[in-house]
């Protein structure tokens, strides 16, 4: 059986969807579970940066490291390559099923869609906010992480 594929996508791929990556890694590895996980973003505006420092402060404050992680593009591959590409919103939704070319394999979704009575909200962008919104954020993609290794396992 096929290793689940997981993508994470924001806007510029250096807060939320770098965060997303990390807590689902965490959890997947807390429960055994063998995942292939990646974030990009649909700009290209922090292609080859790390996450934002308060990104990767909010991820180890909960005991997990994301400084390794490198923004990158999302690209045309990605629709075949992933099982499922998780938007963290509904404007990155949007655009990735404008992206996505013919052909395109992957259940294209938002990632609350997999938290129960979240379904249909975006992860609020925490870039222009305080330690505390990326805190809130991290609590968001913490339960997404809870929803997805539920239905993957």
């Amino acid at each position: 059986m096929r290793t689940p594929s997981l993508l994470f996508v924001c806007l510029g791929n250096i807060c939320r969807s770098p965060m997303a990556e990390g807590a689902v890694r965490h959890a997947a590895q807390r429960h055994g579970l063998d995942l292939t996980l990646d974030s990009a973003g649909t700009g290209d505006w922090h292609v080859g940066q790390p996450p934002d420092p308060r990104a990767i402060a909010a991820a180890r404050r909960n005991g997990v490291d994301i400084s390794s992680l490198r923004a990158r593009q999302v690209t045309a591959d990605d629709f075949t390559r992933f099982d499922h590409i998780l938007a963290l919103d509904r404007q990155n939704l949007a655009d990735l099923r404008r992206l996505a070319p013919a052909g395109s394999t992957a259940r294209v979704a938002l990632l609350l869609d997999h938290v129960p009575g979240r379904e249909g909200q975006g992860v609020a962008d925490p870039y222009t906010g305080t330690d505390a919104d990326f805190d809130q954020t991290w609590a968001d993609v913490t339960a997404a992480a809870a929803g997805l290794v539920r239905m993957l396992s």
